[in-house]
């Protein structure tokens, strides 16, 4: 995890971005979290609120991931089969797309839907690898790389410049090195402490701001970071699945991946004929 960073050197890797506050809505549903005994009528209802949020939730809880076999449209009942975390989660996405102009929304169109599916194949894939807290991988494959569309709308030539660091990724380079060089920041620098600014979790914070760190992670072959190495072995499982190195960087061969999946699968205790028939059967339900 990086080290505690003064006033000033957060100011300075964060010079120019805006880090989106957390919105009033989220503050609204934290609160009625704590609670006792939250009510899902009140949370249905604040969500209800925002169109663009319902539609969202809709949409996710009629995906072919949860297999239900009807449709539903009630806002009460996708709150009620997502559960509140998944709820606030979702919520915090949203949030930052709201702060993105129209022109930038267009360019991350697959970037949304990319993080989308990042998530729901961490969700399944967590479950299936018998990981205790799969509400927790879901929220660090919707939120590990929340640092890109913030680093979009400060620098107008970042993609360009994320794509080069998915080229040359592999032994001795990570994809946030070419970041480093050209802006002296990185979209996982801006994702931690977006994530920490909204109060989430320290081990999902520390597997954001590492989740390109992966090679060094699983070389060190301790039983230290235990939790990390679950979280990014799931994360990354799911980025290679979702060919993430092909969406946002424009590359038909996943280098990242070729250089740690054998520390990755290793550590998680499967083949790579296993995984491939897990990826296969993710990519089919998907497909639905």
């Amino acid at each position: 995890m990086p080290p505690e960073l003064s006033s000033q050197q957060i100011s300075q890797a964060l010079q120019g971005i805006s880090v989106p506050p957390q919105p009033q809505i989220m503050v609204d549903l934290q609160m009625e979290q704590y609670m006792p005994d939250p009510d899902l009528e009140v949370i249905a209802r604040l969500i209800a609120q925002d169109p663009g949020l319902s539609g969202a939730l809709l949409k996710i809880v009629n995906s072919p991931y949860y297999g239900l076999t009807n449709k539903i449209a009630s806002i009460r009942r996708a709150v009620t089969l997502l559960g509140s975390r998944t709820v606030i989660n979702l919520i915090n996405a949203q949030s930052i797309k709201g702060e993105m102009g129209d022109d930038t929304i267009v360019t991350l169109n697959r970037f949304w839907d990319t993080a989308q599916d990042v998530a729901m194949t961490s969700l399944s894939l967590a479950k299936r690898t018998g990981m205790s807290a799969p509400d927790e991988a879901y929220a660090l494959g919707l939120f590990h790389d929340c640092g890109i569309p913030l680093m979009l709308k400060r620098f107008p030539d970042y993609m360009h410049v994320l794509e080069q660091g998915y080229a040359n990724a592999g032994p001795g380079h990570r994809v946030v090195d070419t970041e480093n060089r050209h802006f002296n920041t990185n979209h996982a620098v801006v994702g931690y402490y977006t994530a920490k600014s909204w109060r989430l979790p320290a081990h999902l914070t520390e597997a954001i701001a590492n989740h390109h760190n992966a090679l060094a992670i699983f070389s060190d072959e301790s039983s230290r970071n235990g939790p990390l190495k679950n979280l990014l072995a799931v994360l990354k499982m799911a980025e290679h699945i979702c060919a993430s190195s092909n969406v946002l960087g424009n590359q038909r061969e996943d280098h990242e991946w070729n250089s740690i999946s054998h520390l990755v699968l290793d550590y998680i205790g499967l083949s790579e004929y296993d995984f491939e028939n897990v990826k296969e059967s993710i990519r089919e339900l998907g497909a639905d």
